[in-house]
């Protein structure tokens, strides 16, 4: 690895300072939010602060789980589509229902307390933030909606007129754009640390998107207390990766997924997404930091600690979408704290997570150059040595999938794949058709990692979903490319399965424990053919002190999987299928799993071209929680 990137991969120059900053953290750490019932509650995104999807609770168990039965429904009452992760709070679980209206619900019966009722437009659909003071006086719920982030009541679900302008504070503002000309809210809450909440955004895939800037707001008065530039102002760390002042007309390097808080010791781990336009970058040349980073922030300043850029220069779409996960683990005899992030690419990248060192060497390998005009991708890129992938990263026409029963479509996709440049997963698209493996919509995605923190296990969901861009002239200097999934006229991927798996990891070593399929295709299953796994999944695992994965996937089942081997112990039909992830919460020594069953009526349908997504109502979209029996 030469000098220069070596220093834009890990910023090596501002390691000497971390240990005395991380005694700064440890000061200012909030005992609440570092209290030893981390993993006992689902107050939060992902379950925890440091994004664990893990829970402490063994009541339902591996012994038991097959006893499980519905404890309460609640109707999402208007045939939307939803991929909410509930949170429970003090008895109360809050979810999203009624035309995106936040319901609170009783943990217990799922009885509705109160509505907060939509009346501002598009809301962030992945989950909610919550906040409560010191004394417990002052609750609230934080959330995005209609590019603003507002504040109400946890008890009362009203409004809180005093946070920002009448209760609002635009997100727009600030970021060198016009805001009406832009939009930035996220589908994913962001964090709470203390009395800031610190927001991603999602700045849009087009060449006029805004910088993906993350904040930090005062959850009291909704003021701005710091930002970080994702791309870099003049004098800042990074500016010269980039022309000169790109920041002001090049958008995106943001976190519009998820991020994850080591609230010990004030760091937030921000993984984020590729600059923009997405597949051509000659507005940009340079490696392009921050874009596809895991950036380790000083949460209470915004300050950077480390970072390291998972893919430089990317025309690939290849985002960090996953939560970072944070895990203790025992390597070459040591006790080292690590964070370890799963990337669109198939790879699982492990650092020590106080410096941002590999566990295992991430060595920067030659990859192919582009021979678009203008383009200058960069002639490196980091590649893991450990541990293995956990998807597959090429596609050749020996994989195509045997379900192409159409002898015709059989040989298009031979000829096309034939024909295509196809040259690895870093692969630059161009005028003629270029293969993309795992693909941009591939690897994993939101809410598709869980961690066993006792025992340093890692989970991962993924999908292959193979991907051929071909890059056309838009405009002067501007080319763009569609999606280009390559899916049959059946809906199904044109890969062989599995579509779909579940990969267990053991971090103390690296090595994969097991692998296996998730989920099922009906109409395959139907006629015999299983272990498919299920078809363009966004589904995300969490993990149990019981033994057990809970998930659910589109097939509308829900299940409890073996945290040794991979195994379905349990499962259910629910109405209608699944993406996100469940919440594991007790209420008065009685452990409930609630699943959110809205996400979509069918199994396999997508938004790609020639294959549009499926608009029709859920039908009998719902949350469902599940629970033991009670004795007699």
């Amino acid at each position: 690895m030469d000098g220069l990137t070596a220093g834009y991969t890990r910023g090596l120059n501002f390691h000497r300072l971390i240990p005395a900053l991380l005694c700064c953290f440890a000061a200012f750490a909030d005992p609440h939010t570092a209290s030893t019932d981390l993993h006992t509650t689902w107050r939060e995104y992902n379950g925890s602060p440091d994004a664990a999807q893990y829970s402490a609770l063994k009541q339902i168990n591996r012994s038991n789980v097959t006893r499980l039965r519905v404890a309460w429904t609640y109707p999402t009452a208007d045939g939307a589509r939803y991929i909410f992760n509930p949170v429970e709070i003090r008895g109360v679980v809050y979810v999203l229902a009624k035309n995106s209206s936040i319901v609170a619900l009783d943990a217990k019966t799922g009885k509705e307390i109160w509505v907060h009722e939509n009346v501002r437009g598009p809301m962030t659909t992945h989950g909610i933030n919550y906040w409560e003071s010191a004394d417990g006086r002052d609750r609230r719920l934080l959330f995005s909606i209609a590019n603003h982030l507002e504040a109400i009541d946890a008890g009362t679900g009203r409004l809180i007129s005093s946070f920002g302008v009448n209760g609002r504070v635009d997100l727009r503002v600030g970021l060198g754009r016009d805001p009406a000309k832009i939009s930035v809210q996220s589908i994913s809450p962001g964090r709470v640390f203390e009395n800031l909440i610190i927001l991603g955004s999602a700045t849009n895939q087009e060449y006029n998107s805004a910088p993906g800037d993350i904040r930090a707001y005062d959850v009291r008065t909704g003021a701005l207390v710091w930002t970080f530039h994702t791309i870099p102002h003049e004098g800042e760390f990074g500016y010269d990766t980039w022309p000169k002042e790109a920041w002001k007309t090049v958008g995106g390097a943001n976190d519009w997924a998820e991020m994850s808080l080591d609230a010990k010791r004030g760091i937030v781990y921000i993984p984020t997404a590729s600059p923009k336009y997405n597949f051509y970058g000659a507005n940009r040349k340079g490696v392009n930091l921050f874009g596809d980073c895991l950036l380790a922030l000083d949460a209470q300043t915004g300050k950077r600690i480390w970072h390291f850029q998972m893919v430089h220069h990317d025309v690939w779409d290849y985002d960090n979408a996953t939560a970072p996960k944070l895990l203790t683990v025992q390597h070459n005899g040591q006790k080292i704290d690590i964070v370890a992030q799963a990337g669109k690419t198939g790879f699982l990248y492990v650092f020590n997570r106080l410096t941002g060192e590999p566990l295992w060497p991430i060595e920067e390998r030659p990859v192919p150059k582009s021979d678009m005009p203008g383009e200058e991708t960069w002639p490196t890129q980091p590649i893991p040595t450990y541990p293995p992938p956990f998807a597959r990263q090429k596609f050749t026409e020996k994989d195509l999938s045997p379900f192409i029963d159409d002898p015709a479509e059989r040989a298009r996709f031979r000829d096309e794949i034939l024909s295509a440049r196809n040259e690895g997963m870093f692969t630059p698209p161009g005028t003629r058709n270029t293969i993309e493996m795992p693909g941009n919509n591939g690897g994993a995605n939101f809410g598709g990692a869980a961690v066993d923190p006792e025992h340093g296990r890692m989970f991962i969901v993924s999908k292959d979903l193979p991907a051929m861009l071909k890059l056309q002239l838009a405009s002067p200097g501007q080319y763009k490319t569609p999606f280009g999934f390559m899916i049959t006229s059946s809906g199904l991927s044109a890969i062989k399965p599995p579509w779909t798996t579940m990969t267990a990891y053991d971090l103390n070593t690296g090595a994969i424990r097991w692998q296996v399929p998730l989920g099922e295709v009906p109409e395959l299953a139907a006629k015999g053919f299983t272990n498919t796994g299920s078809h363009f999944p966004k589904v995300g695992p969490v993990v149990t002190a019981g033994g057990l994965i809970f998930t659910g996937t589109r097939d509308r089942e829900v299940r409890a999987l073996d945290v040794d081997t991979g195994k379905v112990l349990w499962e259910a039909e629910v109405a209608a299928g699944l993406e996100g992830m469940p919440a594991v919460y007790e209420v008065n020594g009685k452990e409930y799993v609630v699943f959110c069953a809205a996400a979509i009526a069918t199994t396999h349908t997508h938004a790609a071209p020639g294959h549009p997504a499926y608009t029709g109502p859920v039908m009998g979209g719902a949350y469902v929680a599940f629970a033991l029996p009670d004795a007699k």
